[in-house]
């Protein structure tokens, strides 16, 4: 028995507790703090957007709480949940008192107690008693107050009342976050959830790659009550499927209508080359009706159908055709080969090293046909005009008119995995940029662990292509070529303490070390690393000997370049004056520094885009928002709770009225109240002393 008591007290203390106002104004509390969270801090970004922004410990934490989905974590629907419970408990058990007394004109009140109010007033008035009942329901009329008289033996009471629907605003107000919580709920993915949590949905396996290997179970059927998905189409493609993310697994959404994708349309501003409308022109037919609508749905203008509404969310690319052109940046072969591929696809490639082949597999991650980029910074250089019609004639959009940020042309993010299945990722623009005074090509590679790309700038030659450039490099790799310029370099520098016997060997070795390591690796080689302990040169001497094979590098350097154009059928380079003297220094400073830097490049092969074929796709959000109808109801009433009880003023009088001492006199005795005393309440008792006092028997 005294078990059954304390559960049940128990169970009332918990029902007490759900529907204190102190516990509603605490969820209410955890849901605003959360809520200011989710506005600043950036929703649904990836890992790595967080680990760079807020370091690894303060990710971690985030993770914890879900935070990078704060709207959608089990605890913040769990709190608004309760919150519902707590707010409909509140408003049930004082709804039903509010409107009880709001009806009441509290006629029962007792002459003595009138003496309690701080706001009374007693005074004897010149008229009888049915005199003064008349003058003060005349009064009360006038200034809107609706009252009830009781006549008893002891006098007249007048109950009045105005502004009773004050108490309006906390039941709507009270109501409103209710309704707003139950909207905010059906939006949620808590609908989702209840899905899968009950079993009857699971996510799409990682084996799947095509719809038809998708089973029925990882389906939300097209009757679902809410969701919010991504719609990916190509340019000629169509879905009738939504991609939803939830809980970091992904879900298929049946719509009821299937999208087609005529057109990507995207426009840039002449300006700076970014995008300032993108739109998707598509053919939605209804797979019930057959109904056919043709609709440009961008930012800002979506379309609704069937309760879901699509919205212009991002685009990207739909599988661009690009052919590739590949350029051997170790050994001696020049010759280059061509690669077909789309965007997502991969294939194997074999390649020669040292005589031995290996394979890598390519996997095409990105491409982009306009980058836009600040190439002027720290350069007060423009770009020649033939380079902005080379970028019309690729790209279709001009370079702009601010040259300050211009677009560069189309560039290819690639990933070669070798079969150890180490991974660099690259990233190569087609078009050479003008920096620095030159024209250079930009090839990207970012490393395991790095977060950003470092670039070899591999300068053009006259042509604007990499041809000579890739011709001098395999010229390092060729030891006849290296000997050959070595004797030539011997032949012209020689004086009476050298000849071109002492000198060849010296310029020669100067060669190989930089064709293996770069200027890095004459270093090394003058530091003794790597190099038998007998071999190593004094360090007394090894600073000047840098010296020595830095300078035998670059006029040697010089000879492999002429023997390069020679064999190429061009005429050795010509300083005839100092504009083309200082030209070709540039070059050729860029060509050894872009040397230097591929010495330690890591695959065999650099990737270049030749053509390409673009194909855009779009992405478009679907989403049925049953809470939305919900949620204005809601902000409604709360516009309508907040108006009740900052602008209608609740006000109460009451008047008992009784023959006076004489014939003609009687006594009022009144009291006026209102549950907040404010500056304007205290005005209106002022004035209504007054007009009363002005009756006193003079």
């Amino acid at each position: 028995m005294a078990k059954h008591t304390t559960g049940r007290r128990w169970a009332a203390d918990f029902f007490e507790l759900l529907g204190s106002m102190r516990f509603a104004v605490s969820l209410l509390s955890f849901i605003c703090v959360a809520s200011i969270i989710g506005t600043v801090l950036p929703q649904n970004q990836t890992e790595l957007q967080y680990t760079d922004q807020f370091g690894t410990f303060w990710y971690t934490v985030f993770s914890k709480f879900g935070v990078s989905q704060i709207y959608n974590t089990w605890w913040f629907l769990v709190i608004m949940g309760f919150l519902v419970i707590s707010t409909s408990i509140c408003l049930l058990r004082n709804t039903p008192k509010m409107v009880k007394d709001m009806r009441s004109f509290r006629e029962y009140i007792r002459e003595g107690s009138l003496r309690a109010f701080p706001h009374k007033l007693n005074v004897d008035v010149g008229f009888d008693q049915e005199t003064a009942v008349r003058m003060s329901k005349s009064w009360l009329k006038k200034e809107g107050y609706r009252f009830r008289e009781k006549v008893s033996e002891n006098g007249v009471l007048l109950a009045a009342k105005k502004g009773s629907a004050n108490r309006l605003g906390y039941i709507f107000a009270h109501v409103a976050i209710v309704v707003i919580c139950i909207g905010g709920l059906l939006d949620s993915e808590l609908p989702n959830r209840l899905q899968i949590w009950f079993g009857s949905k699971a996510p799409i396996p990682a084996t799947a790659k095509y719809i038809s290997d998708v089973a029925e179970e990882t389906r939300f059927s097209s009757a679902n009550p809410s969701f919010r998905g991504n719609v990916s189409i190509s340019e000629g493609g169509n879905s009738s499927y939504a991609l939803l993310g939830l809980g970091g697994e992904q879900f298929l959404q049946v719509l009821p209508f299937e999208i087609k994708l005529n057109k990507f349309i995207i426009e840039y501003y002449e300006t700076n080359g970014m995008p300032k409308r993108f739109a998707s022109d598509v053919t939605i037919t209804d797979l019930e009706t057959k109904e056919v609508q043709n609709r440009i749905i961008e930012v800002n203008h979506p379309f609704a159908k069937n309760g879901i509404t699509l919205y212009q969310s991002s685009f990207h690319d739909g599988g661009s055709k690009l052919q590739l052109t590949g350029y051997p940046v170790s050994g001696q072969a020049t010759e280059t080969f061509e690669l077909n591929m789309e965007v997502g696809g991969n294939a194997k490639l074999t390649t020669t090293l040292n005589g031995e082949n290996k394979e890598y597999r390519v996997t095409i991650d990105d491409f982009k046909p306009i980058n836009v980029e600040n190439l002027n910074a720290g350069s007060d250089a423009l770009q020649p005009k033939s380079f902005e019609e080379q970028i019309l004639a690729v790209t279709g959009s001009a370079a702009g008119k601010d040259r300050e940020v211009q677009n560069v042309g189309p560039s290819v993010a690639y990933t070669l995995s070798d079969d150890n299945n180490q991974s660099v990722k690259y990233n190569n623009y087609m078009l050479p940029m003008f920096l620095d005074d030159s024209l250079v090509f930009l090839a990207g590679i970012q490393l395991p662990g790095e977060g950003m790309f470092r670039y070899v700038r591999m300068p053009a030659d006259d042509k604007g292509t990499l041809d000579e450039f890739m011709a001098m490099r395999a010229a390092f790799e060729d030891p006849d070529m290296r000997s050959k310029a070595a004797r030539a370099f011997a032949e012209k520098s020689r004086d009476e303490r050298f000849n071109a016997d002492m000198i060849t060997p010296l310029a020669e070795q100067a060669l190989g070390i930089f064709a293996k390591g770069g200027f890095m690796g004459i270093d090394q080689y003058v530091d003794g690393v790597n190099v038998p302990e007998a071999e190593r040169i004094p360090e007394n001497l090894r600073e000047p000997m840098k010296k020595i094979l830095r300078d035998y590098l670059l006029f040697s350097a010089v000879e492999l370049r002429n023997l390069v154009r020679i064999e190429a059928g061009m005429a050795p380079i010509s300083l005839g004056n100092r504009e083309e003297a200082e030209k070709q220094a540039r070059w050729f400073d860029l060509s050894l520094r872009a040397l230097s830097d591929l010495s330690a490049y890591p695959a065999p092969v650099m990737l270049q885009i030749k053509t390409f074929e673009h194909i855009q796709a779009s992405v478009l959000q679907a989403t049925r928002s049953p809470g939305k109808s919900s949620v204005y109801l809601g902000s409604l009433f709360l516009i309508i709770g907040v108006f009740s009880m900052f602008y209608i003023r609740d006000r109460r009088i009451w008047m008992w009225i009784k023959p006076g001492d004489t014939e003609n006199s009687s006594k009022i005795m009144s009291a006026m109240t209102s549950q907040k005393r404010t500056l304007d309440f205290n005005r209106e008792f002022k004035r209504f002393r007054q007009d009363f006092s002005d009756l006193t028997k003079k």
